[in-house]
């Protein structure tokens, strides 16, 4: 038998009810929002905890050298990342809760945080680099870390030297093999290796430019440098020309039983890149309303320099921009037998 446990005891809620010390009382000044303001971000703070935790378990499944696609692994790997698009939704609903502060309200006790700021979340530095924001990337380097303690420095540092979501599906995307194996192929392995000669990339391509209005023959060249044109591919994405083929192929037949879990893997990565978006943005609305035009408390430009980095700062945008390249469902090329039974879950 285990020991008993009592509810407050396991949950330390000594430790977390007492943790609310808000700065005006200490001035004798009433604040009374001050409260709200304390527990709503201790709460991001808690749910940054959470969110962190199930990415880590996400990056540890796609550190494997092989994922078996049948297996539990890629399942495991979705649910938990919809787990994380959950918590960001409600991450985006307290600010509504937060909002109910009003500009008055939040000068009562605002003097006494600086320098202080949202901005100092070493947490929500360490997930954006988790997820696959690089240093280089960000908005603002020379506010980036400015603002923190040496141990809080080391600490993202470090977070910025792991492998990150975005380059371990880069590399599970590359290993996808049905495009490269030659028996679904009416050719020669040799042919496979090179996008201009595998058949079903100069079908795709052609159908592609097909169908294409008048106005959308800009297209091509977009077409041609991501995923056509490996020796002309831009330095500065993340994914490779391999993988923004397999992540294509894969959103084309997402309706194939064996590539529907890849396809939701994406799909909520996609859907996380949103809903931090829109954290960012309903943060740049309070902030103006609170504050209009006047600096962060930790020295900032405010909502000027939230909207910069809100616009700088999508991770998986990459695979968003492959929505440009698809066909309808009914032009898509017809997969060999072989491939079809392949793609299935029953090998018949």
């Amino acid at each position: 038998m285990y020991p008993p446990v009592y509810y407050s005891e396991y949950l330390q809620l000594d430790k977390i009810l007492d943790a609310q010390q808000p700065k005006s009382e200490l001035y004798n000044v009433k604040a009374n929002d001050e409260m709200l303001f304390i527990v709503i971000h201790q709460t991001y703070e808690l749910w940054f905890k959470q969110i962190l935790f199930e990415v880590e378990l996400v990056r540890q499944i796609f550190c494997q050298e092989d994922i078996d696609d049948n297996k539990a692994d890629l399942s495991n790997a979705v649910h938990r990342l919809h787990r994380v698009t959950q918590i960001l939704e409600i991450l985006v609903g307290q600010i509504t809760i937060l909002e109910t502060m009003t500009p008055l309200d939040f000068l009562d006790f605002r003097d006494f945080l600086r320098p202080a700021s949202g901005f100092q979340s070493i947490q929500f530095k360490i997930l954006e680099a988790a997820l696959g924001l690089r240093y280089q990337d960000r908005f603002g380097h020379h506010y980036y870390l400015s603002q923190l303690s040496q141990t809080d420095i080391d600490r993202v540092k470090e977070a910025e030297t792991k492998v990150s979501l975005l380059e371990l599906l880069n590399q599970w995307l590359e290993r996808m093999p049905f495009l490269q194996n030659s028996k679904f192929w009416n050719t020669n392995s040799e042919a496979l290796q090179q996008v201009q000669t595998h058949p079903f990339w100069q079908q795709y391509r052609q159908t592609y430019i097909n169908g294409l209005l008048p106005s959308e023959r800009n297209n091509q060249q977009g077409f041609d440098l991501l995923l056509w044109n490996d020796e002309q591919y831009p330095e500065t994405r993340r994914l490779s020309p391999k993988a923004n083929r397999h992540a294509l192929f894969i959103m084309l037949y997402r309706d194939c039983p064996l590539l529907h879990a890849p396809y939701q893997l994406l799909n909520t990565l996609l859907d996380i890149d949103d809903l931090l978006a829109q954290w960012r943005y309903r943060h740049i609305n309070m902030v103006g309303r609170m504050i209009g035009k006047r600096i962060g408390t930790g020295g900032s430009t405010g909502a000027d320099y939230l909207q910069s980095a809100a616009q700088s700062h999508y991770i998986f945008k990459e695979l968003a921009e492959l929505t440009s390249y698809l066909v309808q469902r009914n032009h898509l090329p017809t997969l060999s037998s072989e491939l079809q039974r392949a793609l299935g879950y029953v090998q018949w």
